[in-house]
């Protein structure tokens, strides 16, 4: 057996409200994973979605077994951070993947990550949309200011070593996705940039693939003004404390 068969990649997807993308970034994910050959499972973290994300859940699994598709569902939306920890708790794989599971990421750049992070040993393996061919579909002018804004502050006041902060679709070694979600202090949209100031100071390696990101497929966006106030508000503290 060589050495990359016996690793196994654990996905975590947090849910609030994703019935309609649920079954197809499911699928998509049992494809890539199926084609390459990975070992993996896909842990399903719904925070009491009032749409019935649950119920499609319990179909998936099964559909594609209760070896593939764990479900870790909570009572009620308890945050991101909060999520990974449960999530963590019950991965049996020594890879982790987090991602959005509105189809904004798209499970075809997974074996990318891995072949990546197998190429430098990398702690970690980041999605830029900055980078290569990397970019953003679907999003107005407004929502891009609004990201290319964030980023550039974060870039000046805060030199991270990678050139996409905000994004959520990356590849953990799973000891180091631990020691990262016990040192991060910040909610929402600030918690994932936080994640990649702690790596740096803790002198983890992070290597980087170009993704493409698509706005969400079915839903709303949950990115609103008081997002953006929390986000500026963290990012500030962030500058302030490390």
């Amino acid at each position: 057996m060589s050495p990359w068969q016996a690793d196994k990649y654990s996905v975590l997807l947090p849910t609030y409200n994703e019935r309609e993308n649920l079954p197809l970034i499911v699928w998509l994910l049992v494809k890539y994973f199926g084609e390459s050959g990975y070992n993996y499972e896909i842990i399903v973290i719904d925070d009491g979605s009032p749409d019935g994300t649950l119920e499609i859940a319990e179909q998936l699994q099964k559909i594609y077994g209760e070896d593939k598709i764990l479900l870790r569902p909570r009572e009620k939306k308890l945050g991101l951070g909060t999520a990974y920890i449960h999530g963590i708790k019950h991965a049996t794989g020594n890879f982790i993947f987090i991602m959005d599971a509105d189809l904004s990421h798209h499970p075809k750049f997974i074996p990318e990550f891995i072949e990546k992070q197998k190429e430098g040993n990398y702690d970690l393996v980041s999605g830029t949309r900055y980078q290569g061919n990397g970019g953003v579909y679907g999003w107005d002018l407004r929502r891009k200011l609004i990201s290319r804004g964030a980023n550039f502050l974060t870039q000046v006041l805060l030199r991270p070593g990678a050139s996409d902060l905000t994004g959520s679709f990356r590849l953990y070694k799973k000891k180091v996705l631990e020691s990262l979600v016990e040192r991060c202090v910040s909610k929402g949209y600030v918690f994932q940039m936080e994640m990649i100031v702690r790596a740096r100071q803790l002198n983890y390696t992070i290597g980087e693939v170009p993704i493409s990101f698509v706005d969400r497929v079915y839903g709303e966006s949950k990115l609103g003004g008081n997002e953006i106030v929390s986000f500026v508000k963290g990012l500030l503290t962030l500058f302030a404390t490390t």
